[in-house]
């Protein structure tokens, strides 16, 4: 019988006192040797118990065991405000931040596999290249002398710079800087070498290279700049434009000059390398008959059974080796990638379960494994799949802790907190702690929606027309051609890596008009709020400028009214070296970030600091006596997607995943008779927030628009008038259109693994047709 470590101890990681952010005195034990959720509405304070109190404390420990050379290199960690935090074991947080994008940054070099291939080719290859550096595309011995590793190469578009129909002398040339009339331009309607009357089109190789490269015996030519005229080299019109452009840092030149490069720029696979980023002798080699970059353009699932045959005693261990890496990569769902895949393309929840990837093969016990909402991204089928590798982690002997709304994932856990009751100031509580099923009989937000089923929309709308994709074959696209309905709610579901992004991509390539509100980063500084962000602090420096008839400038602390010690930023962070980072409130505005005198100036009783303190609720109601609508409406946007307990002065750089995609969404809400594009806009949402979400998609169509969302939660499909579902299943066995149609039909008749799982939501019960 197979022991289960689970039961080994009864130990428990205690907190006493927690008060990070906004937790109200927070005391837990929470069992070691199990999987934890913390779940909760958005904002409740789940994220301030795990990471910022838990995580942080476990970093900040075990960096307190390395000797002070080796501390004042590590990452600095403030200690969390708590009475105490005791018991911990070393954390490895696995968060929802976009893995390196950089463009030599693959799936292959994320999670190691490709050093192992390249081990593989070095040893066991013929002909060998060398070393196993020799097949690094990173490193000088295996690169690409062409692209210099990088499989691309950027080069100018002459099909953009050079108009066929027109000779030089009626500007032929059509970059800006070179065009007839600059001096520059000149050096091309000038010389005498070329016809310039003659129509670029019809010049002769010979011709065509002279105006491009120029040549040896070239004629001066004759320009006329500011300093008059004066006769200079012919240089032909690529070495120029790759000298001035191509072969420098465009990082010193303007944005304005930067923009107008890139329009006449492309870029493609190296003509020498054809996009394998290796040198001729590295791609040379062959294993089994494949080479290394057949082998990293393989799906996963087919590397394995490839590497499966290699055998020998030097080669055979190597490949296992690879398998073993491979099969855990295939195992969460992800063999439909391939180890040349850059990781800027992978969406966030691929990302995050490649990073829970390189965890899985480690042999290392006790310790605390922190997830940050892992189901981001999945298909409710690939869900399942992500639970089991959890309890693999638990059953090694380790403690896991996962922030989570996804009710799968919360029916798996041994242990459940629930925080809340609601958000931002009236959460930071625990309102319950128990097993999943007690929780499901609880009287929180939470179980009540565990309880509650719903079903299909029983009258959905009929569009007003619709938008065509014809032949779409981009990335694993098969030629889909699909009509988008108008007017009405559409949801685009299948499983990962069946085409949803790539298809809803080609859509907006379409309609660049569209409103699209991706999960990219807003970008946003120390000093960003949601009141600057959303242009509402214009509206209230103004306001209290007019009311107190003093300059707008006193009311903002990046200018004239921050406080002077602290610059506005309301703390002092000092840097102790290799001790721990100390944050204290600045001692002379008491982290109010305003000088005393713009204190002392009110409106309606209340200063700028008590309205930047007010939540978007409250300040609506503040501002109701002056006639504004601009910043009425900004702020009931901000509660209309669910963000109203946000405090207008709060940080943005503290707002999760999903607060953040729903202020991007804030900004777009008043505009009418378009096209919105969401890209999963459940991400960070509890069960109970997506009503409030549903409710806004539904305020968007009756409004004239078109929504277009790219979802898993079954909630949101169900409520849609639409469902187009890609699939069958992901990578090149995806790309299809397998269901169109309501999604009562789907229900009823849908053969797709979106239908299954969506009728076992219903109950298990078909839906009737619609």
């Amino acid at each position: 019988m197979r022991h289960d470590k689970r039961h080994d101890t009864h130990q428990h990681i205690v907190i006493a006192g927690a008060r990070e952010n906004n937790l109200k005195e927070v005391d837990l034990r929470i069992p070691k040797g199990r999987l934890t959720v913390f779940t909760g509405v958005s904002g409740s304070g789940k994220s301030s118990v795990v990471f910022d109190t838990i995580a942080v404390e476990s970093r900040r420990q075990l960096n307190e065991t390395f000797t002070w050379f080796v501390r004042n290199r590590l990452p600095k960690y403030e200690r969390p405000h708590a009475d105490a935090i005791e018991d911990l074991s070393p954390a490895i947080v696995v968060d929802q931040r976009p893995v390196g994008g950089h463009s030599r940054s693959t799936v292959g070099t994320m999670t190691d596999v490709y050093s192992v291939i390249r081990v593989l080719f070095s040893r066991h290859g013929t002909p060998s290249a060398g070393p196993a550096t020799a097949y690094s595309f990173n490193d000088p011995a295996g690169m690409c002398p062409e692209c210099d590793g990088l499989g691309r190469t950027v080069r100018p578009d002459y099909g953009r710079i050079l108009d066929p129909a027109r000779s030089l002398a009626d500007g032929a040339i059509l970059f800006p800087p070179f065009a007839a009339g600059t001096w520059q331009g000149q050096t091309y309607t000038h010389t005498p070498d070329l016809d310039t009357r003659k129509p670029v089109g019809e010049f002769t190789e010979s011709e065509r290279r002279f105006l491009l490269r120029g040549g040896r015996s070239a004629a001066k030519v004759t320009v006329d700049n500011t300093g008059g005229a004066r006769d200079i080299d012919y240089e032909g019109l690529a070495d120029r434009f790759e000298r001035l452009y191509l072969n420098r840092d465009l990082s010193t030149l303007s944005q304005r000059t930067r923009d107008l490069v890139r329009g006449f720029l492309a870029e493609g696979p190296c003509p020498a390398c054809h996009g394998a980023r290796l040198n001729p002798a590295a791609l040379a080699t062959r294993v089994n008959g494949l080479g290394i970059a057949d082998c990293t353009r393989m799906e996963v699932s087919d590397l394995i059974r490839e590497l499966g045959r290699v055998d020998g005693p030097v080669a055979g261990p190597i490949a296992r080796a690879a398998v073993a890496a491979l099969e855990r990569i295939e195992a969460i769902g992800l063999g439909y990638l391939s180890l040349d895949r850059e990781t800027s393309t992978l969406s966030g929840g691929e990302g995050q379960r490649l990073k829970t990837v390189r965890h899985l093969g480690s042999s290392l016990t006790g310790m605390t494994y922190i997830f940050d909402e892992p189901s981001v991204g999945l298909h409710p089928r690939d869900v399942g799949r992500l639970c089991d590798l959890l309890l693999r982690l638990r059953d090694k002997g380790n403690t896991v802790l996962v922030v989570e709304h996804d009710p799968d994932v919360v029916a798996v856990a041994d242990h459940v907190v629930d925080m809340g009751p609601a958000a931002g100031g009236d959460g930071g509580r625990v309102v319950f702690e128990g097993t999943p099923d007690e929780l499901r009989r609880a009287d929180t937000l939470t179980g009540r929606a565990l309880r509650r089923t719903t079903g299909v929309k029983e009258h959905p709308r009929e569009p007003d027309g619709g938008h065509w994709i014809k032949d779409a074959d981009l990335h694993n696209l098969k030629d889909v051609s699909v009509r988008v309905p108008a007017g009405v709610l559409t949801a685009v579901t299948g499983v990962a890596g069946s085409g949803k992004s790539t298809l809803v991509k080609v859509f907006t390539e379409a309609h660049p008009d569209a409103v699209v509100v991706d999960q990219s980063s807003i970008g946003v500084s120390g000093r960003s709020t949601p009141a600057t962000y959303l242009g509402v602090m214009d509206t209230i420096r103004r306001i209290f400028a007019r009311e107190t008839g003093t300059d707008a400038g006193l009311f903002s602390f990046n200018s004239r009214g921050a406080c002077e010690h602290c610059q506005g930023r309301g703390t002092i962070h000092s840097d102790l070296a290799f001790m721990d980072p100390v944050t204290t409130t600045c001692e002379r505005c008491e982290g109010r970030r305003f000088k005393d005198e713009v204190l002392r100036l009110t409106v309606r009783g209340r200063s700028v600091v008590d309205v930047l303190a007010m939540t978007a609720d409250e300040a609506l109601e503040f501002f109701a006596p002056f006639d504004d609508p601009g910043v009425r409406r900004r702020l009931s946007a901000l509660r209309d997607v669910g963000l109203g307990h946000l405090t207008l002065g709060r940080q943005l750089s503290t707002l999760s995943g999903g607060e953040r995609q729903r202020i991007k969404l804030a900004t777009q809400l008043h505009r009418t008779g378009t096209t919105y594009v969401l890209d999963e806009p459940t991400t960070g949402l509890h069960m109970a927030d997506v009503d409030g979400l549903l409710a806004l998609l539904d305020r968007l169509v009756d409004a004239g628009n078109t929504v277009l969302v790219v979802e898993h939660d079954l909630d949101v499909v169900k409520h849609a008038d639409w469902v187009i579902d890609l699939g069958p299943e992901g990578g090149k066995h995806g790309g299809r259109i397998v269901f169109e149609g309501t999604p009562a039909r789907l229900a009823a008749d849908g053969e797709s693994l979106t239908a299954d799982h969506l009728r076992r939501a219903l109950g298990g019960r078909r839906a009737r047709a619609a």
